[in-house]
């Protein structure tokens, strides 16, 4: 999959990772990015800033650094980095003074949770709907329309999610973008999921592009981090991202140094690891859905999953590493279950080298959509024997038949 990033030579994205931040030093001939921890950089003698630098907040040369690669990586114009993924949704929702966004109605819980605690007082109307769903999509943006003119044209965002979180539910991006834009819409997709290495939003139609870096791109489970990409469209004095920009430098939540270099060593190594992660997830995936414990199980790469063809046209490569799945008898066997897995981590999060399992209706809010007898698996780079004997034993554990394979 070659990029044409704006300035930059034609390369495939695997190669762009494995070179993430990786310029010769020219003083030095280190192949690997120092880390700029200055908090603050000298004037010129007739008080210029010749090399580009002002103050820590405002930006640092380890941060340019990652954003001009994560900004390559998606096929965009610019990006900016934030102290963590909900902190990059929440700058483009300070951009909307007024506004509306269109959500799914299975979005991740720590979004609708930021819109209806903080936003919605702000002004920030929000509606949610089956973004699956092409005939409900396009009535939410018909009836998006009537509020938008009455609030003096402030500006609509639709905001996709896919796979969606924890349910995998999968949106036509391409589709969803034409049928937003034919309204003057603004497209914002989360793609945290599948990271740049399988889908590219932009190439798609989306404006925005959000990714919590914690996730696959640190892949390490050692930083916490999110950003904005803008495609070459959407930027200028006007733009939201410009507003985006303003809030990373104004409101202090700009992403720190040294989180900037973790991300571009994590980035380094994601060519790798992202082909395990979703061979992997298939293996679970498929050894899931043939078992008489599990009653239900999400994952795009199924074909049994009912988003499935959309997701091979836009998801290239695989189908990711993340999963969620149901357990027979409900509640307390899910529970169960989590407890008797050995190898398997109990832990939020997801995109790391370990494999991570989660009861996630216990940790959303308590008008959560997510059943009860819903598991959440981030699938890691173990040997997949060990990992699948280890939801083997956990099962029978609970007391349920063997598996059917």
């Amino acid at each position: 999959m070659p990029t044409h990033a704006s300035g930059a030579e034609e390369h495939h994205v695997n190669t762009l990772l494995a070179h993430s931040g990786c310029k010769v030093d020219e003083t030095t001939g280190a192949v690997t990015p120092p880390i700029h921890l200055s908090s603050t950089y000298e004037r010129d003698k007739d008080l210029g800033f010749s090399k580009g630098f002002i103050y820590a907040r405002v930006n640092n040369p380890t941060r340019q650094l990652l954003e001009e690669n994560l900004a390559a990586l998606d096929n965009g114009k610019e990006a900016a980095v934030f102290s963590s993924g909900q902190a990059a949704a929440a700058a483009i929702f300070q951009a909307l003074p007024g506004g509306h966004v269109i959500m799914p109605d299975d979005i991740y819980h720590g979004i609708r949770t930021l819109m209806q605690t903080t936003f919605t007082a702000w002004g920030l109307a929000s509606s949610e709907v089956d973004m699956s769903n092409l005939d409900h999509v396009k009535q939410a943006l018909e009836a998006a329309g009537p509020r938008a003119a009455a609030a003096a044209g402030k500006r609509v965002v639709v905001w996709l999610e896919t796979p969606s979180n924890p349910a995998t539910k999968i949106t036509d991006i391409e589709v969803v973008a034409k049928l937003a834009h034919s309204h003057g819409y603004i497209v914002v997709v989360d793609s945290t999921w599948v990271t740049p290495l399988i889908t590219r939003p932009i190439d798609l139609g989306a404006d925005l592009v959000v990714h919590s870096v914690t996730k696959y791109l640190g892949g390490h489970s050692d930083l916490t981090g999110g950003c904005v990409v803008a495609a070459p469209h959407a930027t200028g004095e006007d733009s939201i991202f410009a507003k985006v920009r303003h809030s990373q430098c104004f409101t202090g939540g700009g992403l720190a140094p040294f989180d900037c270099w973790l991300c571009l060593r994590g980035m380094r190594s994601l060519g790798a690891r992202m082909p395990v992660h979703s061979k992997n997830a298939m293996a679970v995936a498929q050894f899931l859905e043939a078992h008489e414990g599990v009653t239900h199980v999400f994952y795009p790469g199924l074909e049994s999953h009912p988003g499935h063809a959309t997701a091979k046209k836009q998801m290239k490569g695989g189908f990711a590493g993340m999963l969620s799945f149901r357990v027979k008898g409900g509640k307390d066997a899910a529970i169960q279950m989590v407890a008797n897995l050995k190898l398997f981590k109990r832990a939020t999060s997801l995109g790391g080298t370990e494999t991570l399992i989660e009861h996630r209706a216990s940790i959303e809010p308590a008008d959560t959509p997510t059943p009860w007898d819903l598991l959440r698996v981030s699938v890691g780079l173990e040997h997949i024997d060990d990992l699948i004997a280890d939801l083997a034993q956990s099962l029978a554990a609970v007391g349920t038949p063997a598996s059917r394979l």
